[in-house]
């Protein structure tokens, strides 16, 4: 069976933004509210950010199971990993994510500047200066059959989808507008040429759009 690129549980505004402008460590989404991007994602039982128990079982859960399941390797963009800009000024910043991030496998950072891998609980980060298919080719030799997850940010997933690399996407659309920031779409009907789509309402006000390759 084939080793599948897969977009899981990425979060647009209803206009196509998938985070506002002014990202900073501070602001990770920029002028963006967080909450009204991933709430829905995080009121899930099985949300992989979860501590405590509890949490709602219903079709956003049953989405938000897919995140990690058979995958061996996350691709990443720069931005998602980190709000720095250029060249590293030094090797101490190691990601959002704290000492236990919630990847739990290989992460192939892309960057036009490299630095050190390093490995935080499970989870190993690598730095490639890399076009989309040969950063594929290294996450799915790292993954070891399993499927690769590209994680984002938007400006990524624009580069795999220009590149014809990416298998199935699963868009979460939060019912909030965003007006600038980074735009994964205009319209997301332009992905229908190459894609089926399966379109979700959630009760949860989410509407979750389900992409796999024609």
């Amino acid at each position: 069976m084939s080793q599948l690129l897969r977009v899981q549980c990425f979060t647009v505004s209803r206009d196509g933004f998938g985070s506002g402008e002014g990202q900073s460590l501070e602001r990770p989404f920029g002028h963006a509210d967080p909450a009204a991007l991933m709430a829905w994602a995080g009121a899930t039982a099985s949300w992989v950010n979860r501590t405590d128990p509890g949490g709602t079982r219903g079709l956003d859960d049953y989405l938000t199971r897919d995140y990690a399941r058979n995958i061996g390797a996350e691709i990443m963009g720069r931005n998602k990993f980190g709000p720095q800009r250029g060249p590293w000024a030094d090797h101490e910043w190691q990601g959002w994510w704290g000492d236990t991030p919630p990847f739990h496998t290989p992460v192939f950072v892309l960057t036009h500047h490299e630095r050190p891998s390093f490995t935080l609980a499970d989870t190993t980060f690598h730095f490639l200066d890399a076009k989309p298919a040969e950063a594929l080719a290294r996450a799915k030799e790292a993954a070891d059959g399993r499927d690769v997850r590209l994680g984002g940010g938007v400006a990524t997933v624009r580069e795999f989808l220009e590149a014809d690399l990416v298998d199935t996407l699963h868009i979460a659309v939060a019912p909030v507008d965003l007006g600038r920031g980074e735009r994964l779409w205009a319209n997301h009907t332009d992905l229908l040429d190459r894609f089926h789509l399966d379109t979700v309402p959630s009760p949860s006000g989410m509407t979750h759009l389900l992409f796999w390759r024609r």
